[in-house]
């Protein structure tokens, strides 16, 4: 068991007893160590992003730093990574290729204002939405993204790439045999740099990205005129990355909760990321949200548990690019990507595909994962594929739920009376052949419609009451509801007969 796993929760502490990380030397080697594997595997990283949102790599760089330092310290779910993402820089990399770095800076400030407002007004709580089967796609999903995103760098490459990618991947599966006090991604990183400078062997670097930064970035306002027209420009673009951004760290979130098996405040989380967007314009920085592939590096890979891996992840990134640029620059690329490509096969659930359990599944469940990795993979974007997803499941459930809704007739014994017994759950999908279940001309004069065994849940479902008690009235004969709940009674009292135009 990893030294971390056995931490005690902030809220279990007693006041006074002082942190794992600061009382516990193993701990504090864990998050040190996890820090700076995270920081190594961010910088090709946050270069790549940035040169997606057209923008000079330093500016990935800096948003990595800043986000990763202020999310360490009012962010909602400890030990999770946040940086430059490809999902924000897909976002605003339009803003900044038609109206330049002023305004793409502006609207990372203005996304980081919505962020804290959405997170105020509870868009966390929309997580509760999300289904398992979501979840599951969304984690197989990730897995497969960060596996294809290695892809580019195992094509038109020297050959020497190849064995390189599969020696570093050799010592993350057997170093863990021999000792777990040095992370195998740190151990795999450093004996790959050694063997490729030792030996001069040619191999894109990390250096052939970009150049790192030689300094720490400098506090200052965007170069924007500050009127509507600004606003009405960067507002479309600071919206979706608000969105786009809660979206990716929620599910980050609440992914890392299951995997430590601990809690996090999600609201917390959704203002923090606001707080570090804005901290990030005002540094010049391109903006971000939680990084899924560096957190599993974090966390699951690295065994981090605490917001020290967190900021020490932003902190060496900046000491590794300024006071040890060149040193830095000589690391493989084929390290990072085996590094990457471990964390892939760490990510993805196995169990969700194996054929014992495709077998018991119900063929919705398998639908909506299905489909939220095809969304995802096909859009690239985790946030899309999450939406698409928890749509598909709630049409199933619906039509799953509609399909429980029965009606059973009984004629009384003396002809004159008739009983309907209606069960199950009425919304507008079930609710909408409702009227179709009754027999208005050959029913006698007294109609009784008994609603124990049914809920009324919407406006839907007391209009077709509505349509049914008029059908028959035109028909002179009169109808009794019967059996109502509290609730159903409530909002049936509320509804009925209002729901017709005129009235």
């Amino acid at each position: 068991m990893s030294p971390v796993a056995t931490a005690v929760s902030p809220a279990a502490r007693p006041r006074g007893l002082k942190p794992d990380w600061i009382s516990d030397p193993k701990v504090w080697r864990t998050e040190v160590l996890a820090g700076l594997v995270v920081a190594l595997a961010l910088i090709p990283e946050a270069i790549s992003f940035s040169i997606i949102a057209g923008v000079d790599p330093a500016l990935g760089l800096f948003a990595s730093f800043t986000m990763a330092v202020t999310i360490s310290i009012v962010g909602g779910r400890r030990a999770m990574i946040s940086a430059a993402t490809g999902a924000v820089a897909l976002v605003i990399a339009p803003l900044n290729r038609e109206h330049g770095l002023g305004y793409l800076i502006a609207a990372v400030i203005l996304a980081g204002v919505f962020q804290i407002v959405l997170g105020a007004l509870g868009v966390a709580k929309l997580m509760r939405f999300v289904p398992r089967s979501v979840m599951v796609g969304f984690v197989n999903s990730l897995a497969i993204l960060i596996f294809m995103a290695q892809v580019p760098e195992m094509r038109n490459v020297p050959w020497a790439v190849y064995p390189l990618i599969v020696a570093g991947l050799a010592l993350m599966v057997f170093f863990p045999k021999v000792t777990k006090v040095v992370p195998a991604p740190l151990v795999s990183i450093a004996v790959l740099t050694v063997v490729t400078v030792a030996a001069g062997i040619a191999v894109p670097t990390v250096g052939d990205k970009g150049a790192l930064p030689s300094s720490l970035p400098v506090p200052g306002l965007p170069d924007v005129p500050l009127t509507l027209d600004t606003l009405t420009t960067i507002a479309p673009y600071a919206l979706a990355m608000a969105l786009v951004g809660l979206m990716e760290s929620l599910m980050t979130a609440k992914l890392v909760d299951e995997i430590t098996d601990t809690h996090s405040s999600k609201t917390r989380e959704s203002v923090g990321q606001g707080i570090a967007n804005i901290v990030t314009g005002f540094f010049g920085g391109m903006g971000g949200c939680a990084m899924i592939g560096q957190t599993m590096i974090n966390v699951k890979v690295s065994g981090a548990r605490t917001r020290v891996s967190t900021f020490l992840a932003g902190a060496f990134l900046m000491v590794l690019c300024i006071a040890f640029g060149p040193v830095v620059s000589d690391i493989p690329m084929a390290a990072l990507v085996a590094v990457m490509v471990m964390v892939s096969f760490a990510t993805f659930d196995w169990h969700s595909v194996t054929p014992r359990t495709l077998k018991r599944m119900p063929a919705g469940e398998i639908a909506v994962m299905v489909i939220t990795v095809a969304a995802v993979v096909t859009t690239h974007n985790l946030a899309i594929g999450v939406v698409v997803g928890s749509v598909t499941a709630m049409v199933i459930f619906a039509r799953r739920v509609a399909h429980l809704a029965e009606v059973t007739r009984v004629t009384g014994p003396d002809g004159t009376g008739v009983l309907y017994t209606v069960t199950g759950e009425l919304f507008f999908a079930s609710s909408n052949d409702l009227v179709g279940r009754f027999d208005y001309a050959a029913d006698p004069e007294k109609v009784v419609i008994d609603l124990s065994a049914a809920h009324i849940w919407d406006a839907s479902s007391v209009a077709a009451l509505d349509a049914v008690e008029t059908k028959y009235a035109r028909r002179g004969k009169t109808v009794e509801i019967t059996g109502l709940n509290t609730p159903s009674a409530d909002l049936h009292g509320r509804l009925s007969g209002e729901l017709v135009a005129g009235h």
